[in-house]
């Protein structure tokens, strides 16, 4: 299967470069799984979509400020893109310089610390601590930046710290949000409630890999990230009760989605599990958990179109897609959604 069948025309205007001023105002564009049919609604009415039946799984990790500045030995400017971290001292990072960062080199960060670049892992770069007294994550904590996707021009800000992140983080990790969520305020979630629809969450935390190209034109030659999960005995009980008695899986967010579908590729019996995943689910994929998505709008020939057109099918998910652009949704991170059911 081609990438290229999974482009579409998006005005540049429709990138979302900042959030509405409250989560639930996002537009909710929602579609048939299988009738393919569209209409729209707002995320203040979400629960209407909903029955009481149903449950409402979400991503509950927390974005770092995985972004830092700093400088080279020769004074040229870096910027650090946290991709994971492998002990207290050492980190997996994207290193972004007017030219690559050689094995020895050594940055120096705004603390006064400086990390040395000791290998190259293909494109992302492992840099260790030197002569710190902290742990390297404490550095990104003090002076880090909320990490924005590239799509959105311009720096963050101190609206970012909050709105970048939603309302029910818990668990530090991710180096980019788990965007569905962001449309979720207490309001919203006490309605769900209030409805006698059942949630709890999962963990997976986002890695920069997220927005990564993907450069091989057949999807099969195309290597994934890998990203931390984690699912618990307390999900995997009310994934079989909701089953059993003819409710809804619904995922919020395609994070969720990826880590559901990969515990049900280990074991049918719905295990609990903490590890990595790189499931790479396009179209022809069988869904074993998920029955219904609430998703953000994804870019042109991405691993999160692709998921969402294996969900719902590729001619009806790039239909509605035109449809969005017709009428003006917003898209990505800080954009509008659309729920799948």
């Amino acid at each position: 299967m081609r990438k290229s069948l999974f482009n579409y025309h998006l005005p540049e205007n429709l990138i979302a470069q900042t959030p509405l001023p409250e989560r639930d105002q996002s537009r909710l564009l929602c579609l048939g799984r299988n009738s393919g049919a569209v209409s729209q609604s707002i995320m203040h009415h979400f629960a209407d979509e909903l029955n009481e039946n149903d449950l409402l799984l979400f991503n509950n990790t927390k974005v770092i400020p995985a972004r830092l500045y700093a400088q080279k030995e020769t004074g040229g400017k870096v910027e650090i893109l946290l991709e994971r971290q492998l002990d207290e001292e050492t980190i997996v990072a994207h290193v972004g310089a007017s030219k690559a960062l050689k094995p020895g080199g050594r940055i120096r960060l705004q603390s006064g610390e400086q990390l040395q670049m000791l290998s190259r892992q293909d494109d992302l770069f492992v840099l260790q601590l030197i002569g710190g007294h902290k742990p390297v994550m404490d550095l990104f904590i003090k002076y880090g930046h909320m990490p924005l996707p590239p799509y959105i021009k311009r720096d963050d800000n101190a609206a970012d710290a909050d709105r970048y992140q939603t309302v029910y983080a818990k668990t530090p990790g991710a180096v980019a949000a788990p965007t569905a969520g962001l449309h979720f305020n207490d309001y919203l979630l006490k309605t769900i409630a209030d409805k006698g629809v059942d949630t709890d969450f999962v963990t997976l935390h986002v890695g920069s890999g997220t927005f990564l190209p993907v450069r091989a034109e057949r999807l099969e030659d195309h290597v994934m990230h890998h990203e931390h999960y984690e699912v618990s005995q307390q999900v995997c009980e009310k994934i079989v009760k909701t089953k059993a008695r003819g409710g809804r899986v619904i995922a919020v967010g395609t994070t969720v989605v990826r880590c559901l579908e990969s515990m049900a590729q280990i074991s049918s019996q719905y295990q609990p599990i903490t590890g990595e995943t790189d499931i790479f689910i396009y179209p022809g994929y069988q869904f074993k958990i998920v029955d219904a998505l609430l998703t953000n709008f994804h870019l042109p020939e991405s691993t999160l179109l692709m998921l969402v057109c294996a969900f719902a099918g590729q001619q009806d998910v790039l239909r509605a897609y035109e449809y969005a652009v017709d009428q003006q949704f917003r898209f990505f991170s800080y954009g509008d959604a659309m729920f799948i059911a």
